[in-house]
């Protein structure tokens, strides 16, 4: 295990410290358990972006096409905004 020195401002750190008390935690652990979720998120973003890279709009569209028609489910319906997009 490392260890890492932080100097933040005095207003976060008191925020932090209540924040690891109302999470029942040591201020250690919020702090690890905030850097693994943002690593998390960055490493999804970067997965989502490469696969998006690979994809086209011509197979997006291939597979789209085999999703059988229905009624639509209320609540599911396409934003009048969105229709206004997709349609140009």
């Amino acid at each position: 295990m490392s260890t890492l020195s932080l100097r933040i401002p005095d207003s976060l750190h008191r925020t932090l410290k209540s924040a690891a008390e109302q999470d029942g935690v040591s201020i250690n652990q919020f702090v690890s358990l905030a850097v693994a979720e943002k690593l998390s998120a960055l490493q999804t973003y970067n997965l989502i972006a490469e696969r998006a890279a690979k994809g086209s709009r011509e197979s997006f569209l291939k597979a789209m096409s085999t999703v059988p028609s229905g009624e639509v489910i209320e609540g599911d319906e396409i934003p009048s905004r969105a229709k206004r997009k997709t349609s140009q």
